[in-house]
Formats: structure tokens, sequence, C-alpha cells
């Protein structure tokens, strides 16, 4: 057994590359030595900016021999297929072997291959992957033939085992592998040699490099955090930021540093957003007031100032940076004061797409959708209108302009220097929200009817001019758009059909399509006043495209993303599609309740077994329906009734199939199946006991038509013909 160690030394990585890197550099080298036949115990693979290291531990020295049989053509078969079969095992004809088979005589090669040595198969692999590396990024420099993410130095690639170390021979171009490796570009640059993977690791840190990542990561989190609560202050923590500094340093080095008093007045969020984005320092907030006070930053090295230059430099850029944060901000103070009227002009030259009209038609779109969705939400429909008419108006502030991550959230304060109601400022922040699947959701009134028409306004614009989501590609982000409404009414509670309100969107856009103008009073609609019918009429259906076939197809895609999001919540897909089977299944709270309940009553003993019974039921009705060709949807009889099953499942259908109807159609979807389940002991004794096809023609109706009473109580709940056993 021998341990392969791997290191691409070159210029500085970028850090958003590296860890996909590592996991490439893993897969790739790894399966091709499996490939091979070289088996091993465990593989690593860490970054640093510098440098791609991999560590196989327990590889095989040598691959094993191998011994492969292959049949070949019959010894009368024409000589082309002989010559194929030669070319194939490259072998020569008296090299084959004359058998006995079923068909006659026939040739057989045995090929024979001796093992190879793990430096020679090694060797092959390290310079097929680093001249076909999947880097996302890649650039090609001097007169070198191959493509790394920054300019290649060295390579390091060495078999370690108990006689010895062999340097694996690699070379390409003009770089010919080594055991040799650098320590840190400033602290330790000298290089020195390598014999085993506990020296490289341990060298390497006497060389000022942590090699593991997370081991990076840790120590500046653990350094910022003891650094701001020595001054009383909080680390604002940041994965994503954390992950990406530890991808910048080789040795990080963690610094504290003031900002200024007068950038205090900025909201927290422009000063953590111009810090991260611009300098990549963390925020320090003080717990009493939660304001930012301070920043920390990761240095690469230490300093004989313990850091007091590198602060100073970076206190001045950030000066910079905030002054220019505070011009911005102040200058949208004046703009907002006046009601963002001014903002709201400029959004009329900003085009939201060339179907689709500027981003404020788009707004008025959403004002007359919110509206209508308001009082579905509990909102207020002047609030909600007026909401939604300035929740993008921050688009234009010159804040978001520089920061665009800052958008919705700065209109909220603006809203707020306004003077506007708090529900106006809260429905600008919350209105892109959820982003994901596991984003916050908006909870409050106004800010969850302007939510859902934003997204309802951008589904239906983007079907109706046919611009949907195609496989993978998603464009305009239609599929987290879908997911975003499921969310919003699920997680609200909103107890109502989408169907009429997404013929409202079409109808608006189909307004902005035709370069129509919009008016309040002929573009609002009360949708408690208007079925689905009258909505869609009001489209021009000579137009290229059917108002009803879209809307279709919408809902359609609607229920795709719903089964992602029920499937999430494990639910298995056959409740879901017995669900979906169901009246108003765009009704997306209630389908969202039904399948919850459906999927615990059919993980329940009494829901298996009475699906049992509902199956056998059903089954029979088919077979003996389309044997007579006749459909036993008649009333049963009591009268008919001959043996105490039969009359026992009478009873007890009597006594239950109202009160599961009333539960159904009050959505008391628990007591419903409850009371669904008082029926599996009568169902499994009438089956047990009742012969259905008697000799007595009525008789055998009656029970048949019995079982058809079964199968529409227990269908008047959910599809279970859908539900598999």
């Amino acid at each position: 057994m021998t341990n392969l160690l791997l290191e691409l030394f070159s210029e500085e990585i970028p850090a958003d590359l590296q860890n996909k890197a590592c996991e490439d550099l893993n897969k790739i080298v790894t399966n091709a030595l499996v490939d091979a036949g070289l088996t091993y115990k465990s593989s690593n693979a860490f970054s640093t900016p510098r440098r791609l290291c991999l560590m196989i531990e327990s590889l095989l020295n040598k691959s094993p021999n191998t011994r492969e049989e292959r049949k070949g053509p019959r010894i009368d078969a024409p000589e082309q297929a002989l010559n194929g079969f030669l070319r194939s095992t490259g072998l020569t004809k008296d090299q084959l072997e004359i058998r006995n088979d079923k068909k006659g005589e026939t040739y057989f090669a045995v090929i024979e291959k001796e093992g190879r040595m793990a430096s020679e198969i090694v060797s092959e692999i390290v310079n097929e992957t680093i001249h076909n590396f999947p880097w996302a990024k890649s650039m090609r420099w001097g007169s070198r033939s191959i493509k790394w993410a920054r300019p290649l130095h060295s390579i390091l690639c060495i078999l370690c085992a108990e006689d010895g170390v062999e340097t694996v021979n690699i070379e390409i171009d003009d770089i010919k592998s080594s055991n040799v490796t650098f320590g840190h570009r400033f602290m330790a640059p000298a290089q020195f040699s390598v014999h085993s993977l506990e020296q490289y690791q341990s060298g390497l840190k006497k060389a000022f490099v942590i090699l593991d990542a997370q081991e990076r990561a840790n120590h500046i989190l653990e350094d910022a955090r003891n650094l701001a609560f020595a001054q009383g202050l909080e680390l604002v923590e940041d994965n994503n930021l954390l992950k990406e500094i530890s991808g910048l340093v080789e040795y990080p080095v963690v610094l504290m540093g003031e900002i200024s008093k007068e950038f205090f007045s900025l909201p927290a969020e422009v000063l953590m957003t111009s810090m991260k984005e611009h300098q990549k320092f963390f925020s320090v907030k003080n717990p009493k007031t939660n304001r930012i006070e301070k920043f920390i930053t990761v240095a690469n090295r230490t300093t004989v100032d313990n850091g007091e230059t590198i602060i100073e430099g970076n206190q001045k850029v950030l000066f910079a940076r905030l002054s220019d944060a505070k011009f911005f901000w102040e200058n949208d103070l004046r703009i907002a004061k006046t009601g963002m009227v001014e903002w709201s002009q400029k959004l009329e030259k900003v085009t939201f797409h060339n179907k689709l009209g500027s981003q404020s038609e788009r707004l008025k779109r959403m004002s007359f959708i919110a509206s209508a969705i308001a009082p579905l939400a509990n909102a207020d429909i002047d609030l909600a209108n007026k909401a939604a008419k300035l929740c993008k108006a921050d688009l234009s502030s010159e804040m978001v302009g520089e920061f665009a991550k800052l958008q919705g959230l700065m209109g909220s304060y603006y809203a707020a220097e306004a003077g506007l109601p708090n529900e106006i400022g809260l429905a600008s922040k919350e209105h892109y929200s959820p982003l994901g699947p596991t984003d916050i959701v908006p909870s409050s009134p106004v800010s969850t009817a302007v939510a859902l028409a934003d997204k309802i306004d951008t589904l239906t614009g983007f079907w109706i001019i046919d611009e949907k989501p195609t496989g993978s590609k998603d464009p305009f982000a239609l599929r987290r758009a879908a997911l975003g409404v499921i969310r919003l009414v699920i997680d609200n509670d909103l107890n109502e059909s989408l169907e009429k309100i997404l013929a409202y969107g079409f109808y608006l856009n189909s307004i902005s399509i035709h370069n129509l103008s919009m008016n309040a009073d002929e573009q609002y609609i009360d949708l408690d006043e208007n079925n689905l019918d009258q909505i869609c009429d009001l489209i021009d259906l000579n137009q290229t495209y059917k108002i009803r076939e879209v809307l279709k197809d919408l809902v359609s895609f609607f229920h795709d993303r719903l089964k992602v999001y029920l499937r999430d919540q494990k639910i298995n897909h056959d409740v879901i599609d017995a669900c979906l089977a169901m009246p108003n299944n765009t009704n997306f709270s209630l389908l969202a309740k039904r399948a919850k309940v459906l999927q615990e009553f059919c993980d329940s003993d009494d829901g298996k077994n009475l699906l049992h019974g509902f199956k056998r039921a059903n089954n029979i009705l088919i077979a003996e329906e389309k044997k007579d060709g006749v459909s036993y949807e008649g009333i049963a009889d009591l009268k008919y009734a001959q043996l105490d099953e039969e009359r026992s499942l009478f009873e007890i259908l009597d006594e239950n199939e109202t009160a599961i109807i009333n539960f159904i159609d009050n959505q008391n979807f628990k007591d419903a199946m409850n009371s669904l389940s008082k029926l599996r002991s009568p169902i499994d004794l009438f089956f047990e006991n009742v012969q259905i096809n008697s000799d007595s023609k009525i008789v055998r109706r009656n029970r048949l038509c019995l079982l058809n009473r079964i199968r529409l109580i227990m269908k008047s709940v959910a599809d279970f013909t859908l539900i598999e056993n």
C-alpha cells in the first residue's frame, strides 16, 4: 500500500471556484484510479488560494493482473468477421483458441493483462486531469497548451510508502513534477521537500499555510467573535462571506477597524452591504443600539505593527465608500419626502419587457390585482392598491442603483420618510418574498396581497406572451414565482380558488400587449361579482391566443410546482394526485390540507385496510359493469338485504354518509377521515360473508349498487382510485 499526494500550485484561484475544484479533482482522479484497478481506503481534497491538493491513503502499489475470455465468430465465418474480432482483441489468429460451442467450432480469445505500477497509472491520470480539468472559468497564458484558473507554477506528485518516497513523473509543457512545495507567499516563500502526508501538512503550517478551508473559516470566526466581545460588541455573522474570505487567505489574521461616527445615521443594511460588497468586511454592531459601529477585516499576513497600517488603509477606503453612500442616502431622502413621485415617473421610461410594457405599466397592473386580492387576504383595498403602486419606486433611487440587493428594503425607509402608513413600507420590503423554498413568507395582509400581485402579474404576463420555462432554462424565474404564490397562499391560509385571479392577470396583461391605456374605473374588476367566464370574455378572443387554453396551461404549471412542494412535506405522489383530481384544485390551501390529512389517513391501519376494501369494491364494479354493459349507479335498498353484514353496512353508511359530505363541504378533512375510518370494519365483514354475485338478479344488483355507494362516498373525499396499495 502507498499514499498519494498531489498538489497543483498556482497563482491565486478565485474563491468561488475553489470548492467545486476540490470536488472535481477528487472525483475525477479517484474514479480513474478505480477504473484502472487501483483501489484505496480514503481520499480528501483541499484548497487554498494558491493550491489544489488531493490526498489518497492506502492506495494499491500495483493494479491486479486480469484475464478475460471473449467469444468470437465460428471458424467458418467470413474473413471480415474474424478480422474485426482480431482488431477488437489486439491478438493475431494463431493466438486464438478453437473450442466446440453449441453452434459448432468457435474462436475464443483469452486476453491476459499484467498489472501496472501505481506510478505509471497515476502519471497518466494526472496528465489527463490537468489537460481536461472542468474549470467554470479558465485561461491560457504564454506558450503553454493547458488552461487553468490562474497560471500554474508547479506540480507536486509523490507516492509515499514505508520503504520511501517516489516522485511520479509528470511533464506538462515546461512544468515537471517534483516533491517540492512552497509556503506562504510573504511570510515563508521558500520551497521545502515533502516525504509524507503528515509532514506535508505540518510543513505548511510551519510555513504559515492552513490547508483546510474549514479550519481557516473556524479560525476567522472564533477570532472575530472574540475581538467583538472584548469591546462589548457583537459580530454580525455571515456564512457566505465567511466562506468567501476563507478562500482569499492562506493564513488569516483578523483585525478590527472603526467606522466614522458621521456614518452612524445610515441604515444598518447600507453599512453592511457596502462593507461586504466592496471591502469583504464583517459588520460589528452594538447590541444595545443595534447600530453598526465597527468592522472586521481579514488580512493574509501578520505585520510588525500588528496590522495598524492595514487597518488605517482600509478605514480610508471605507470612508470614501461610505461618503458616497451617505450622499446617495441624503439625496434619496429629499425625493422620498415628496412622496416618491419623481421616482414613479422615471419608471415610465424603464422597460419591464418589450411586450409587456414599462415598470410603470406593470405597477398599474399590480395595483389592480392587489386590490382584487385584498379582500381574500383581509387587507385594506386602498392600502393594497397604493402599496402596489409604490413598492418598486425605490428602483429609481440612487441607493438601489448602487446596491441592487437593497431594493424593497430601501423602499420601506423611504416610505417612512414620506409619512406613508407602515403597511406600505412593509409591503415594499416584503413583496419580493419568498425568494426560495426556505425564505420567510410575508404574513401581514397588505404585504401578502402585493407579493401575490407581483408574482401573478409576472406569471400571467410571461405565459400570455409564451415565454415559459423550458427544460432547465428559466430566465425569468417563473418556477420560483409559482412556488412563491403557492407558499403565500398556503402559509397564510388563503382559502380561495386562484383561477379568477389568474384570468384577471391575463386580462390586464392583454391590455398592455395591445398598448391600450389603463383606466382605474374600467380595469378594476370585483372578482366576487364576476365569474371565470365573464373575466375570460373580457379578453379579445380573436387574438392569436385562447385565454382559456393559456389559463389551463398555467394551472397545470402550478400543479407541477405544488407537487414538488407537497413531496417536500413528505406527502406521497399518489396522495397528491388523488387530491388534485378533486374539484376546486386551484385552491392550494384547501388542497394542501386535504393532502396532509389524507396522507396521515393512508398511513394508518384503518386507512390501509379501508383502501384495500375500496380497491376491491371498485375492481368488482368495473368488472361487472363491463360484463353487464350497465352502470350500477342506482340506489341500494335496505329491504333487499338478506344478511346481517349487509344490514350493518347499510346502517353505518346511513349514519356517516351525510356527516362525511358535510365535513368535506366545511373543509373539515380530519373529521371526514375519522368518519370514513368507521366504515372499515363493516366493509371487511361484508366482503368476508356476503357473496356479491347472488343467484337472485335483484339481490345481486342491490349489492353492486351498495358497492357503488361505498365508491361514491369515498370518492367525495379524494380519488382513491389513484392511490397505490
